[in-house]
C-alpha cells in the first residue's frame, strides 16, 4: 500500500493534554477497536464500560472512551496518560490521521495545527510515516 505524508512537518509533543479532552472549539472522540478495549481492561483491571461505551456508526471502532466531568480523558491523570503503553491507535497517531482516498486508492496522512507540538521539534520524516503506517496495519488487519 502507499501512502503520502506532509513534507517538513515537525512535531514534538508538548505533554499539554490538548488531544485528551474536549476545548471550547472540539468535542473529542477517542475511538477504541474492540481488541483495545480489551487490553485497556486487562491492564487496568476495570470493566469496558467502565471506561468506554460501544458505538455502532464508526468502524473499525466500536468503543469511545468516556470522559470525566472535566471533558478529559478518564485516563489522563495530571495531563499525562496513564495508560499510556496501552492507549489506542487514534492517540498514537495524534496530531496525525490517517484517510483512504478512494479515487486514487492512496492513503494521506494529514495533521491538526491544534496540536500546540505542530513546528517544534524534529522534521517528521517518511520513516516516522511509515512506522505509523505500520502499526495502523497491524491494528486495524
Amino acid at each position: 500500500m502507499e501512502f503520502t505524508y506532509p513534507a517538513k512537518v515537525r512535531f514534538e509533543c508538548s505533554r499539554c493534554g490538548l488531544c485528551c479532552g474536549d476545548t471550547e472549539h472540539k468535542k473529542r472522540h477517542i475511538l477504541l477497536l474492540e481488541a483495545e478495549a480489551k487490553q485497556i481492561a486487562s491492564d487496568t483491571s476495570k470493566q469496558i464500560d467502565e471506561f468506554a461505551q460501544p458505538i455502532q456508526c464508526k468502524q473499525p471502532y466500536t468503543f469511545e472512551m468516556k470522559k470525566g466531568s472535566d471533558g478529559k480523558c478518564l485516563f489522563l491523570k495530571e495531563n499525562q496518560c496513564s495508560i499510556y503503553q496501552s492507549r489506542p491507535l487514534i492517540c498514537r497517531f495524534y496530531p496525525f490521521d490517517l484517510r483512504f482516498d478512494q479515487e486514487k486508492q492512496v492513503h494521506n496522512f494529514d495533521f491538526t495545527v491544534e496540536c500546540p507540538g505542530i513546528n517544534s521539534g524534529e522534521v517528521k520524516g517518511k520513516k516516522d510515516f511509515k512506522n505509523l503506517f505500520a502499526l495502523a496495519q497491524e491494528k486495524l488487519g
